[in-house]
């Protein structure tokens, strides 16, 4: 058994954890938009991606912003709280035909065919509580579901954040701190999860009180022909 899998009990409450938080703080992350979907909807306009997968919405502040920008928005997080807080505001702010919502557990394939989406983006998901071995099958269910050259743009905490090594270990490299879990990530680890992807940038930025230290990372997916060409 791998050291994540031993913690998997308790990786398994992390669902019951955050959708007792969104209960409890319907605006738990705020409702303005995070710098990371401002930075991404840049990228997606200048390349032309406007179906966007997002992975993680939480609540939907960004899930919004993009549906506001112009964008076609497809929202999945596995707390059923999330997702009605999402529906709620969508529909009070006439938005609710730009995005669409669905519950769906991302450690699971994803629930839609191949080639559907322009762009996938994701803003902390990949660093929660998710084994290596699980992020691998979850970069190549993103990859299946992007069209070609299609774009996931996400964030992740990496191993330079205070908290890296602090609080309770939960196999690999994550660590449980004020009852979530968070998966650090390395450059090597980046690289690592890009298999059939092309790596556009690799960019770090700091968020909130702490500051949390993040990286922003720009992967496209290579066309299946540039795959066989590698070879």
């Amino acid at each position: 058994m791998s050291s994540c899998g031993k913690f998997k009990h308790v990786i398994d409450g992390q669902k019951q954890h955050w959708n007792k938080m969104y209960t409890e703080d319907p605006d738990f992350f705020g409702e303005e938009p995070s710098y990371a979907a401002k930075k991404a909807a840049e990228i997606f306009k200048k390349q032309g991606k406007l179906s966007i997968l997002e992975l993680g919405a939480g609540q939907g502040r960004d899930s919004l912003f993009f549906a506001k920008s112009g964008f076609k928005v497809q929202a999945i997080d596995y707390s059923e709280n999330a997702i009605q807080a999402i529906n709620h505001k969508a529909n009070s702010m006439g938005l609710s035909h730009s995005v669409s919502t669905v519950q769906h557990d991302i450690r699971k394939p994803l629930p839609f065919a191949g080639e559907s989406f322009d762009g996938c983006y994701c803003h902390m998901l990949y660093c929660m509580a998710l084994c290596t071995s699980e992020l691998e099958s979850l970069f190549q269910e993103v990859r299946r579901v992007l069209k070609p050259n299609g774009l996931n743009i996400y964030t992740v905490r990496h191993t330079g954040d205070a908290h890296y090594g602090k609080g309770i270990y939960r196999g690999e490299d994550m660590y449980e701190v004020g009852g979530f879990i968070v998966h650090f990530f390395s450059k090597e680890k980046i690289e690592h999860l890009a298999k059939g992807y092309e790596i556009v940038s690799l960019d770090e930025f700091e968020e909130g009180e702490l500051p949390r230290k993040l990286f922003l990372v720009v992967l496209r997916k290579y066309p299946q022909r540039s795959i066989i060409a590698r070879k």
